[in-house]
C-alpha cells in the first residue's frame, strides 16, 4: 500500500475533533494538521521504556489508529523505564500487558496489539497497511531490512533506541517528502507606507516597523490602493533591504501606486529528499544537539553500528563496566571510523544495557514529535541521524565494574549505569514538587522509574491547588476522565505509586498553593526537610516566588517550561550559578489604549475590546452594585476619590433601578439596544467628530496608514453573527439577575426585531483621545444630574440580603456564553472596521491567552530536567558539569549552555553574591545591627527597611526623636511598631534590607540581612 492511497476518513467535519480535549494542543498543530493525523495508522515495534514513550505521546495527540508489537516475555530490568508494566506482568508479553493501560489514555483512539510469538521479530508481512512505522530498539540488521521495504513502498520509516546516557534516531521519509509548514511560527504580516514603481519594487512599511521577513520568504498583498494588481496575487518571493524595507521585484508594468496596503507573508511548502538507512550510513547527515560536543554525532554513529555487530557475533550485549566487552566494541567501531573516540566509546559499551526514564522520555518526546510530522506534513522533520547523550550526569565517582551488576530488582536499568551506591543516594532523596500539571506529571512518572525517594529516608512533596479539567487529559497523562473534578496532586500522586509500589507512603501531597500566605506550612522546618525543589509551574509569579525561597534556604532549583513545540529548562544550585529572578524576558507589547478603544486595525485588538466589554457590562458593574449594597459608606467612601462618580451612580442607579430587568425578554431588549449603541451609534458619534475626510494639521488624510475608518452596522437578526451576540448578551445579562437562560435562536430574533431603538443624533463638541499621550477627553456636564441619580437610588437596607452575581470568565466551558459573546463582540467591531474575523477557537486562545501545550515537548523537556537532577543528587560543583537547555521541535533544535555564575559585588574588600547573608541572632536591637556595620566593616547605615516599611532613616531630621526611640528597640517590636500590624504566630525570622555608605561617603551594596527572632 503506498502513501498515496490514504483512507477516504481525509475529509472528516470539523466538529470530528474534540475541541474540549485537544484544545491545547489544537493551538500548537491546527485543524489541518490534526485532520491529517487522524487519517494515519501508526506501528511501534519494541515496548521496552522508549517505545512505551512515544506510543503514549502519540496516543494522546490523536492520530488513527496506534498498533504495538512486542511479543517478548517481560524482565523485571523492563520496569526500570516501562512505567505501564507492573510487578505482576513478568512473564507475559510486553505488547499484551502494555495494551490495556495504553488503551485508557485516550478514547478517540484504538490501540490495537498486533501479538506474535516470543522469539518473533517483526517482519516485512506485519507492517504493511501502517503509514508510519517506528522500531525500536531493533538490530541494525532488521532496521536495513524493514526500511528497505518502507523507502520504496511510501511508508514513513522512523528507529530508535536509548542505551543509558546514550540515545539515537533515524528518519526516512521517502525520496519526496512535503513539509507544509516548516516553522510552525504565525505568518507575518504589516502595513505598507509605500510601494516602488520600478524593477526592484521596494516596499517600505510604516512607521519604523520592522517586518521580520527573511530573504526567500514569500509575500502577498491586500488593501493596496492604485497598484492594485498586488492585491491577492501570486506569493512574491523578497529579498530584505533593510529592517523596515524589502524587495518584491519588477513593478514596473504595474499601475502607480497610490497608498495603503497590507503585505502578508505566505507560508510556501518545502519539498524534502530522504536517503534510505543503508545510504546514511554511508554519507549521515546529523541533527546536532549540543554544538559543544560537534564531534560526538560521528563517534556514536560507528558507536551504535559497533554495538549492532557486537551483539550479533556474541547473542548479547556488552556486559556493565567490563573491560574486556569495551574494548572489543572499540575495536569494531575503529574498523568504522578510525577517529572516532575511544573514552565515547567504551562508556556506550559499559552502559550498553542501560534503560533510564530520563532518556527515553527525551528521546520518546522527539520521536513521538518526529511520528506527527510524518502523519500531518507540519513541522520540519530532522535530517535524518540524531544522536544524543548526557554522559555528564555520571557521577564524579565513578562506579567499579561490581558496583554496576544488576541485582535483579527493577533499578537494574539504572544501576548499570551509577552504580547500587548511587542508586542509594537516589533512594533517600528528598525534593518538593511545586504544581503538578502537565510537567508534573511526566516528573513524577520518571521519578517513581527512578527509584527516587523510594529509600528508607526519601521523601517527595507535591502540591497543586488545581482540580482537573477535560483539556488536561491531552498531555496530563496520570489523569483519566474518571478523574475529572478531583484534585491533580492527590490523583498524581496515587497513580505514580501504582506504577511503583516502592513509593506507597512516600509522597505527600498538598493542596495549599506556595506564597506569602502559606509560609506557615512551607516553613523553615519544611524547607530543612528537603533536599531541593523542581518547579512545574504555569506563571512566572509563582516562579519568582519559589526561587526567592530557595535563594533563602540555599536550596538547589530545577525549572522548566514549554510553549508549544518550544521547551526551555534551568538548573539553578546555590553558589554555583545565579538564580531564576537574575535574569528576566522582556515585558510583553501592550496595545495603545486609543487603538483598542478608537483605531483597531487587527483582530487582536477587537478581541482585547470585547474582552474588556464582557468585564464592563457582566462583571464591574453587579459587583459595584453588590458593594453598595452591603459596604456602609459605599457612596461617601468610594466615590470621592475614583473620578468616576458619576458614571459609578449612573451605573447603579442603571442597573438597579431604571434597567433591572425581570424577564428574559427585558434581557432581550437590553442586549438589542446595547448591539445599537456599541455598533452603529458610538462608531456614528465617531464618524461625526472625526469625518472620512478628516486632515492632520500637516493636511494628510487622517484615515489612513494604521487608521481604518469605520462604518456603523445595521442590525439584521439573519446574520448569525449579530443574532450570536444578542443570545450571548441576554443570557448573560439574566445570569447578572438569577433568571432563566434560553438558547432557542427563534426567540431572540422575535424579541430583538420588535424592539423600537431610538433615533440616535450625534453631539458636537466631543473630543477623541488620538494617542495615548493626549489627555483623556472628559465629555462631562457637571455634577448637575449627579443629584438625580443619587435620588433614584434605593436605600441599602430596603434590599437587605439582595445581591447580584457577577460573572466569573471561565474559558473552557462551551455552554456558559462567555467565549461566544467576547466571539461575537470582537467581529461586530472587526466588521465596523473592515478587518477580517477570527472563529470561536482563535478568539478564545487570545481572550483566554491559553498557553499552547502538547504532550511531546513536555516529556522531552521533563527528561532533560531529570538528566540535571542527577547531577544535583551527585552534589556536582563544577558549573560546567550542569546544563540550561532551549528546544524548539518544530525546527527541530536542541541549544544547550552553561549556567551563567552569579554576579560578584564586593565591600570592604569582601566579595559576596546573590546567595550570601548577614545573620543575627536573637531578636537583636536596630542599635547592634547600625554598630555591628560601623566597627566591623566601616560602614555607615542609612536607612533599614523590612518588606515595604521603612524601619529606620538616619536622615529623618525633624523626627529625630522617633529616630532615637526606635534604635534601642528590639528587631520584633520595631517592625510591629512601624507596620501597626502584629507579626503572624509562626514567624522565626525577618529578611532585612540596609542602605549602607562607606568612611568616602560613596553607596555600598551589601548582602540582605536575616534577622532571627
Amino acid at each position: 500500500m503506498s502513501a498515496t492511497n490514504l483512507p477516504a476518513a481525509m475529509d472528516v467535519d470539523e466538529a470530528a475533533i474534540d475541541e474540549g480535549l485537544y484544545s491545547r494542543q489544537l493551538y500548537v498543530l491546527g485543524h489541518e494538521a490534526m485532520k491529517r493525523m487522524a487519517a494515519s495508522n501508526v506501528l511501534i515495534v519494541g515496548l521496552k521504556g522508549l517505545g512505551v514513550e512515544i506510543a503514549k505521546n502519540i496516543v494522546l495527540a490523536g492520530v488513527k489508529s496506534v498498533t504495538i508489537y512486542d511479543p517478548e516475555p517481560v524482565q523485571v530490568a523492563d520496569l526500570s523505564s516501562q512505567f505501564f508494566l507492573r510487578q505482576e506482568d513478568i512473564g507475559k508479553p510486553r505488547a499484551e500487558a502494555t495494551h490495556p493501560r495504553l488503551s485508557e489514555l485516550n478514547a478517540y483512539v484504538p490501540v490495537r496489539n498486533l501479538g506474535g510469538q516470543a522469539g518473533q521479530e517483526i517482519s516485512v508481512d506485519l507492517i504493511k497497511g501502517f503509514q508510519v512505522v517506528v522500531l525500536c530498539g531493533v538490530s541494525l540488521k532488521k532496521q536495513l531490512e524493514i526500511n528497505d521495504w518502507t523507502h520504496e513502498n511510501g511508508v514513513y520509516f522512523i528507529s530508535a533506541d536509548s542505551r543509558g546516557l546514550f540515545g539515537s534516531s533515524f528518519n526516512d521519509f521517502g525520496p519526496k517528502f512535503t513539509c507544509v509548514d516548516p516553522t510552525g511560527e504565525q505568518p507575518l504580516s504589516g502595513i505598507v507606507a509605500s510601494i516602488d514603481k520600478d524593477g526592484e519594487g521596494v516596499v517600505t512599511c510604516l512607521d519604523e516597523t520592522r517586518h521580520g521577513l527573511e530573504d526567500g520568504d514569500f509575500v502577498t498583498f491586500s488593501e493596496v490602493q492604485g497598484m492594485t494588481q498586488l492585491n491577492g496575487c501570486e506569493p512574491r518571493k523578497i529579498t530584505v533591504k533593510g529592517p523596515y524595507t524589502f524587495a518584491i521585484g519588477d513593478t514596473s508594468n504595474l499601475d502607480d501606486y497610490k497608498s495603503g496596503g497590507i503585505f502578508t507573508q505566505v507560508k510556501m511548502p518545502k519539498i524534502l529528499q530522504f536517503k534510505s538507512l543503508r545510504e546514511s550510513l554511508k554519507e549521515p547527515e546529523y541533527l546536532i544537539t549540543d554544538f559543544s560536543k560537534f564531534d560526538r554525532p560521528s563517534a556514536l554513529h560507528a558507536g551504535f553500528q559497533a554495538l549492532s555487530q557486537f551483539e550479533e557475533q556474541n547473542q548479547r550485549s556488552p556486559r556493565p563496566r567490563n573491560a574486556e566487552d569495551a574494548a572489543e566494541l572499540v575495536k569494531l567501531a575503529k574498523q568504522i571510523d578510525a577517529d572516532a573516540d575511544e573514552k565515547v566509546l567504551t562508556e556506550l559499551a559499559y552502559q550498553a544495557t542501560g534503560d533510564l526514564a530520563p532518556m527515553n522520555a527525551v528521546l520518546g518526546g522527539f520521536v513521538a514529535q518526529e511520528v506527527l510530522k510524518a502523519c500531518s506534513a507540519k513541522f520540519h522533520p530532522a535530517v535524518q541521524h540524531l544522536y544524543f547523550d548526557s554522559l555528564e550526569s555520571l557521577p564524579d565517582e565513578l562506579p567499579t565494574e561490581e558496583d554496576a551488576q544488576p541485582i535483579g530488582s527493577r533499578y537494574d536499568g539504572q544501576i548499570v549505569v551509577f552504580g547500587k551506591k548511587f542508586q542509594e543516594k537516589i533512594a533517600n532523596f528528598r525534593e518538593f514538587l511545586v504544581g503538578s500539571g502537565a510537567i508534573g506529571c511526566e516528573m513524577l512518572k520518571n521519578w517513581s522509574m527512578m527509584g527516587l525517594a523510594t529509600g528508607p529516608n526519601g521523601k517527595i512533596h507535591v502540591t497543586d491547588l488545581d482540580t482537573i479539567e477535560k483539556s488536561n487529559l491531552n498531555r496530563q497523562f496520570l489523569f483519566r476522565a474518571k478523574d475529572l473534578g478531583k484534585f491533580k496532586a492527590e490523583v498524581a500522586a496515587t497513580a505514580v505509586a501504582d506504577m511503583n509500589p516502592d513509593l506507597q507512603g512516600k509522597i505527600d501531597s498538598k493542596q495549599e498553593p506556595v506564597g506569602p500566605e502559606t509560609e506557615n506550612i512551607y516553613d523553615t522546618n519544611f524547607f530543612a526537610s528537603i533536599d531541593g525543589v523542581t518547579n512545574a509551574l504555569d506563571n512566572v509569579k509563582a516562579r519568582q516566588y519559589m526561587d526567592q525561597r530557595c535563594v533563602f534556604y540555599l536550596k538547589p532549583l530545577l525549572e522548566s517550561g514549554t510553549l508549544g513545540t518550544k521547551g526551555n529548562t534551568q538548573v539553578i544550585v546555590p553558589h554555583l550559578t545565579e538564580s531564576y529572578s537574575s535574569s528576566q524576558d522582556p515585558p510583553e507589547k501592550e496595545t495603545p489604549v486609543c487603538t483598542v478603544k478608537n483605531f483597531p486595525n487587527q483582530i487582536q485588538h477587537t478581541i482585547e475590546w470585547a474582552r474588556q466589554e464582557f468585564d464592563s457590562l457582566f462583571v464591574k458593574p453587579p459587583q459595584v452594585v453588590n458593594s453598595y449594597l452591603s459596604e456602609p459608606n459605599f457612596l461617601e467612601n468610594n466615590l470621592r476619590y475614583s473620578g468616576q462618580q458619576k458614571e459609578q451612580v449612573e451605573q447603579i442607579a442603571s442597573y438597579l433601578v431604571t434597567n433591572k430587568p425581570l424577564t428574559l425578554e427585558e434581557c432581550i431588549v437590553w442586549a438589542r439596544l446595547q448591539f445599537e449603541e456599541k455598533y452603529s451609534n458610538s462608531i456614528k458619534q465617531l464618524l461625526y467628530s472625526l469625518p472620512k475626510d478628516a486632515v492632520t494639521s500637516t493636511g494628510q488624510p487622517f484615515w489612513s496608514g494604521p487608521k481604518r475608518a469605520p462604518d456603523p452596522l445595521t442590525f439584521d437578526s439573519n446574520n448569525p453573527i449579530h443574532l450570536q451576540y444578542i443570545i450571548a448578551a441576554a443570557n448573560l445579562h439574566a445570569f447578572n439577575y438569577g433568571l432563566r437562560g434560553e438558547t432557542d435562536p427563534a426567540v431572540f430574533k422575535k424579541i430583538a426585531d420588535e424592539v423600537i431603538v431610538p433615533e440616535f443624533t450625534p453631539r458636537s463638541g466631543v473630543k477623541v483621545q488620538i494617542n495615548d499621550n493626549d489627555p483623556a477627553p472628559s465629555n462631562d456636564n457637571g455634577d448637575s444630574d449627579l443629584s438625580d441619580y443619587l435620588k433614584q437610588l434605593p436605600a441599602p437596607s430596603s434590599l437587605v440580603g439582595y445581591r447580584l452575581n457577577p460573572v466569573e470568565f471561565e474559558k473552557d466551558d462551551d455552554t456558559n456564553h462567555h467565549i461566544d459573546f467576547i466571539t461575537a463582540a470582537s467581529n461586530l467591531r472587526a466588521l465596523n472596521y473592515s478587518i477580517t474575523t477570527a472563529d470561536r477557537h482563535t478568539t478564545k486562545q487570545i481572550a483566554g491567552k491559553i498557553i499552547p501545550a502538547i504532550a511531546t515537548t513536555t516529556s522531552l523537556v521533563t527528561g532533560l530536567v531529570c538528566l540535571e537532577l542527577y547531577k544535583l543528587i551527585d552534589g556536582k560543583k563544577n558549573i560546567e558539569a550542569y546544563k540550561n537547555g532551549f528546544v524548539n521541535l518544530a525546527l527541530p533544535f536542541f541549544g544547550f549552555s552553561e549556567p551563567i555564575a552569579p554576579k560578584k559585588s564586593k565591600y570592604d574588600g569582601i566579595e559576596w553574591t546573590l546567595w550570601d547573608r548577614f545573620e543575627f541572632k536573637n531578636d537583636p536591637t536596630l542599635k547592634d545591627i547600625v554598630d555591628w556595620f560601623q566597627n566591623k566593616h566601616k560602614l555607615e547605615v542609612s536607612m533599614v527597611s523590612q518588606g515595604v516599611s521603612m524601619l529606620w532613616s538616619s536622615f529623618i531630621g525633624k523626627k529625630k526623636a522617633s529616630s532615637e526611640e526606635r534604635l534601642p528597640m528590639r528587631f520584633s517590636k520595631l517592625v510591629q511598631h512601624v507596620s501597626k500590624k502584629p507579626l503572624p504566630a509562626h514567624t522565626t525570622h525577618l529578611i532585612v534590607e540596609v542602605m549602607v555608605s562607606d568612611e568616602e561617603g560613596e553607596d555600598v551594596e551589601v548582602p540582605f540581612i536575616v534577622v532571627y527572632l
